[in-house]
């Protein structure tokens, strides 16, 4: 192929926005967060998730799922909550300090953002993300809509 497949500058992109925000994580200390773990916290909803929803979201195992989860909890990034629609359930949460690393995992999102728009211009930066978020209804089983559990990065400030 002379040139690659959209999903594929897709994923360039978003591995360039990973290694971004996990440099500047570990460079304000929270050096013990890795990709694999990262990926997971990602898709966390708002009020917390199921283990098996992670797993499924995540396309691994329970399994993984269960030692990458273990890993942010005992790390103090995550933390198990009962589940208030089923007493049999947990449901795993952003502790304080998640919600720490959400936050500055954001503020390099928006710079991200900023830049691309930037390079792209403004016009077709919005473009852009416009079609992606209409590619999202078809791509994205997990995504509940504009008010559903996922968070799309901040638009550039």
């Amino acid at each position: 192929m002379a040139q690659p497949h959209p999903a594929v500058l897709m994923f360039v992109s978003q591995r360039h926005v990973e290694r971004q925000v996990l440099e500047h994580l570990w460079e304000r200390g929270y050096d013990d967060i890795t990709i694999a773990q990262g990926r997971v916290a990602a898709r966390l909803g708002e009020r917390g998730s199921r283990l098996t929803e992670l797993a499924e979201a995540a396309q691994v195992t329970k399994q993984t799922a269960g030692y990458l989860v273990d890993q942010l909890e005992r790390a103090g990034y995550v933390e198990r909550r009962p589940d208030p629609t089923d007493a049999r359930a947990r449901l795993v949460c952003l502790s304080d300090r998640g919600r720490a690393v959400q936050r500055e995992a954001r503020t390099v999102e928006r710079r991200i953002a900023r830049e691309w728009s930037a390079h792209l211009g403004a016009e077709r930066y919005d473009e852009l993300r416009t079609m992606l978020a209409e590619l999202r209804e078809i791509t994205d089983p997990w995504w509940d809509g504009p008010a559903g559990r996922a968070t799309e990065a901040s638009a550039p400030q």
